[in-house]
C-alpha cells in the first residue's frame, strides 16, 4: 500500500532561484536562509521517498488568465520547465508517475472535484525552486505529480475547499495498492505582496500565528475568507491555500521535523515546514 510518509511546505520566491544559480549560498543575505534547508534535506535523505506530490500555484508558464484551471494534476511522463522572464535557469525535466496520476485524477472526480487532466504540462519556479531547495543540483531522486491551485485570477478555490482536496488525496494515495512512500509538498507564501499601495507588505505576527495553527488546529486556518487572507497576508498571501492542502493530507495530527522563518527574501516572508504523521513519527521513537 502507498504511505503518505512527509509533509513539506517551502516559499518559492524566484529571488531563490536566481541566488541558487549564482551559488550565493556563503553570502550573509542567504547564508542562514539556505542553512534552515539542511535538517529538511537530511530527513529526506533518511527518509527516502518515492514519490513527491506537489501543490503548487503556476503563474502564467502553463496557464494564462485566459485559461486557467481552479485545479488541474500533472499525468505526464515528465514534467519540463521553460524561461519565465526572471533570468532564471531551465531545469533538466523532472520524471513523473502517469498511473499513480491517473489515480489521483480518477478518485478526485468520484468525489466531485472537477479537476482539469494534463497530459503534457510545464512546470514554473512555483514547483522546481522548492524542487532544488529541498532535492539540490541535478537530483531527480523522486518521481513527481503536480497539483495546479488558481491563486492568480478571482474568483478563487476556499482555504476549506482546498483542505477537502488535501483529505481527497490522501484517501486516494492510501488506496493505491503499490508499495510506495509519498511525501505531499505545498509551495508558496508566506504572507507578501507585489503590487500597489500594499507592495513589500509582510505579516510577520501572522505568519509566525499560521506555523503554529498549521500544525496544531489547521482547521481553524479554512475559516478565513480569501478576502480576509490577502487582508492578512498581502494579495500572494492567498499562497497559504497550498501549504493547507498539504496540511491536509497529513492527517488530523502532525508532528514537526523542523521549521524556519525568514524576513525578507527579496519582499516576502519565506517559509518553510517539515512534517510527519504523529503515528508514525512515534512508532519510529519506540
Amino acid at each position: 500500500m502507498a504511505k503518505i510518509v512527509g509533509g513539506l511546505a517551502t516559499s518559492h520566491v524566484p529571488a531563490i532561484g536566481k541566488a541558487m544559480s549564482e551559488q550565493k549560498f556563503q553570502d550573509p543575505y542567504w547564508k542562514s536562509f539556505f542553512e534552515g534547508y539542511e535538517p529538511a534535506r537530511a530527513w529526506l535523505e533518511k527518509t527516502k521517498p518515492d514519490i513527491a506530490v506537489v501543490f503548487y500555484n503556476d503563474h502564467g508558464l502553463n496557464f494564462f488568465l485566459d485559461n486557467l484551471p481552479t485545479f488541474a494534476v500533472g499525468a505526464a511522463p515528465e514534467y519540463g520547465n521553460a524561461d519565465e522572464g526572471w533570468g532564471l535557469p531551465v531545469v533538466a525535466p523532472y520524471p513523473g508517475d502517469p498511473a499513480l496520476s491517473w489515480r489521483l485524477i480518477e478518485d478526485l472526480v468520484a468525489e466531485e472535484f472537477d479537476v482539469s487532466t494534463c497530459q503534457q504540462m510545464k512546470v514554473d519556479h512555483a514547483f522546481w525552486i522548492p524542487m532544488a531547495l529541498l532535492w539540490p543540483g541535478a537530483q531527480r531522486p523522486v518521481r513527481v505529480i503536480p497539483i495546479e491551485i488558481n491563486t492568480v485570477q478571482h474568483p478563487l478555490p476556499s482555504a476549506k475547499r482546498c483542505f477537502k482536496l488535501g483529505q481527497a488525496v490522501a484517501r486516494s494515495i492510501a488506496g493505491w495498492d503499490k508499495d510506495l512512500k509519498v511525501v505531499v509538498m505545498g509551495t508558496g507564501g508566506l504572507s507578501h505582496q507585489l503590487e500597489g499601495e500594499r507592495a513589500g507588505f509582510i505579516n510577520k505576527e501572522f505568519d509566525l500565528q499560521c506555523l503554529e495553527d498549521i500544525v496544531a488546529h489547521p482547521e481553524k486556518l479554512t475559516g478565513y475568507s480569501n478576502f480576509e487572507l490577502v487582508e492578512l497576508a498581502g494579495s500572494q498571501g492567498v499562497e497559504l491555500l497550498m501549504w493547507l492542502a498539504m496540511r491536509a493530507a497529513m492527517g488530523p495530527e502532525a508532528q514537526v521535523v523542523t521549521s524556519s522563518y525568514h524576513v525578507p527574501i527579496s519582499n516576502t516572508a519565506a517559509g518553510l515546514l517539515v512534517l510527519e504523521p504523529k503515528a508514525r513519527a512515534m512508532a519510529e521513537a519506540v
